[in-house]
């Protein structure tokens, strides 16, 4: 019998315990991760051209989560009459290690990190840092069979080089487009004054890749956005915060006026869970220090739990 003589355990609240992401156990021997998805930290935010603080946004991702973790099993949808994320086995692995000032060296460690998930077999869930973490994420997959990439983002971040800067967080997509394994990009959110200049489009669209702003989603429908993403592939998401409007997503360092609303990134998501396989996925730009309500973070742990659930849940339905 517990000490307060109930037999069912404590109670559990949000608020009560230590923020691992949706209360999962931790696990800090990566060489014995044995779950369905494994949550990493990647604090890193030395590739900002503005406003830096995403290296906190783990940590307030993380406390975020648990608000949708009240200890019953699972998460109900009326809507979908689905029960997400109730027989799935998830682990929070803390932090690729970051030194500071030192981006190769902090890159390297995420890779490490994100290799050690996929080589246990488990879904790679990455809590950023800046986007920049997106390139040793990818680099990961090399040994992967091929991935198809999707971005949600409000800004292309294709630029080759400047200033002779490769690894900033303006560069991941050119980065991921140079490498074998990923055989093409979907870029969605895409708007306003962008960090790429019109060259930067241009090489985009000749290595494969499909821009569309918000309003050209919208005018199209999720359903035929769906359409434009090549079907039966490999998928490897990454969900940039500020894609979504900073009225709803104020923290973060680049913030972009006309951005998604929740459920329209919803069912995108939950739209690709069906067409294809989601291998693997990282959240990055968020800065909590600029929401001092936590509405940013609340955000990014709400969209990572309910895209899990959704991954988890057509995986059980396929053959």
């Amino acid at each position: 019998m517990s000490a307060h003589g109930y037999e069912s355990g404590r109670l559990n609240l949000p608020f009560v315990g230590i923020s691992t992401f949706g209360k999962s156990p931790l696990c800090l021997d990566w060489d014995s991760i044995k779950a369905d998805v494994a949550v990493v930290g990647a604090p890193f935010d030395f590739g900002t051209q503005w406003r830096a603080g995403a290296r906190f946004g783990p940590r307030a991702i993380r406390e975020a989560s648990t608000l949708f973790s009240f200890g019953h099993a699972g998460a109900y949808d009326h809507e979908d009459d689905v029960t997400y994320l109730a027989d799935i086995s998830m682990v929070d692995i803390g932090d690729a290690d970051i030194v500071h000032t030192d981006t190769v060296s902090s890159h390297a460690n995420i890779e490490h990190a994100v290799r050690k998930i996929l080589a246990a077999g488990a879904l790679p869930v990455v809590l950023g840092g800046d986007h920049s973490v997106n390139i040793p994420c990818v680099a990961a997959f090399s040994d992967q069979n091929p991935i198809h990439m999707v971005q949600i983002d409000a800004h292309l971040d294709f630029v080759d080089v400047r200033h002779g800067v490769r690894f900033g967080h303006g560069n991941p997509m050119r980065r991921a487009a140079e490498k074998d394994h990923v055989t093409g990009l979907t870029q969605v959110g895409i708007r306003n004054v962008s960090s790429t200049a019109r060259e930067g489009y241009e090489a985009a669209r000749q290595m494969g890749s499909d821009i569309l702003s918000v309003r050209q989603f919208r005018k199209l429908g999720v359903e035929n956005v769906l359409e434009r993403i090549p079907a039966g592939k490999r998928y490897y998401v990454t969900i940039d915060i500020d894609g979504f409007d900073p009225s709803i997503a104020p923290g973060t360092g680049t913030p972009s006026h006309g951005g998604f609303l929740y459920y329209e990134i919803l069912e995108l998501l939950a739209g690709l869970t069906k067409r294809g396989d989601v291998v693997g996925m990282d959240l990055v730009e968020v800065a909590p220090d600029y929401d001092h309500t936590g509405t940013t973070a609340i955000l990014a742990a709400q969209v990572l739990l309910n895209f899990i659930g959704r991954i988890m849940h057509q995986r059980k339905q396929k053959p």
